[in-house]
C-alpha cells in the first residue's frame, strides 16, 4: 500500500495527493503533523529515501533558523528536532513498499509505481 506523509496546508502536498489520486491509485494518508513519526519511523523513511536527515530538513522554517540554523547537530540530534517540531518535515513524502521520494516535484512521485 502506498502512503503519503501529507499536510492540507501546503499546496506541494496537495498536488501530490492528487497526483495519486489521479493515477487511480489505493493510498494510506499520513497526516504527519497529528501522527508525528517516531524517532525510528523517521529514520526508516530517510533510508528508504536514500538521503541524510539534514536533506529532509525545510531549513527555511523559522523555527529551524531560530533554533537550529548553524548548529553542529548529529544526524540523531537533526532526526529528534524534526520530531520535536514536525513541520521541518519536508513534504510530501510517498512511500510504496522500499521505495520513496520526496513528492517535489510531484511528478517524481510516479518513480516508484
Amino acid at each position: 500500500m502506498i502512503k503519503i506523509y501529507h499536510n492540507n496546508r501546503c499546496s506541494k502536498s496537495r498536488l501530490g495527493l492528487q497526483f495519486l489520486e489521479d493515477a487511480g491509485k489505493d493510498f494510506e494518508v499520513v497526516k504527519y503533523l497529528e501522527d508525528v513519526p517516531t524517532e525510528a519511523e523517521l529514520t526508516e523513511i530517510i533510508k528508504l529515501l536514500g538521503i541524510s536527515p539534514i536533506e529532509l530538513v525545510r531549513t527555511n522554517e523559522a523555527i529551524w533558523k531560530s533554533d537550529y540554523k548553524g548548529k553542529d547537530l548529529t544526524d540523531a540530534e537533526i532526526i529528534k528536532a524534526m520530531v520535536e517540531n514536525p513541520k521541518l518535515i519536508e513534504r510530501p513524502i510517498v512511500i510504496n513498499g522500499n521505495k520513496a521520494v520526496i513528492g517535489r516535484p510531484t511528478e517524481k512521485i510516479a518513480e516508484i509505481f
